[in-house]
């Protein structure tokens, strides 16, 4: 079978892949999402939620500062 799609297409797909692996891995690696332990639906989907915003301040402070939105290692060095 043969792919249709236009390389501008696909480039466009590549660079969403890649923003969308560089996020998760962000967030199971430095806001350690994968270990998020409650003993009930609420509180586990509120500390889901507060990890996911605490990574969006993270990226929003890296724009405001001029940085690449995503890299998070140069808040710490700032």
């Amino acid at each position: 079978m043969q792919d249709t799609r236009s390389k501008e297409a696909m480039k466009i797909l590549m660079n969403a892949r890649r923003k969308i692996e560089t996020v998760i891995g962000q967030l199971t690696e430095r806001f350690n999402i994968q270990k998020v332990r409650a003993k009930d639906l609420w509180h586990l989907s509120h500390r889901i939620i507060r990890k996911i915003l605490a990574h969006t301040a993270c990226v929003l402070l890296n724009t405001n500062l001029g940085n690449p939105p995503l890299q998070l290692d140069l808040l710490v060095k700032s």
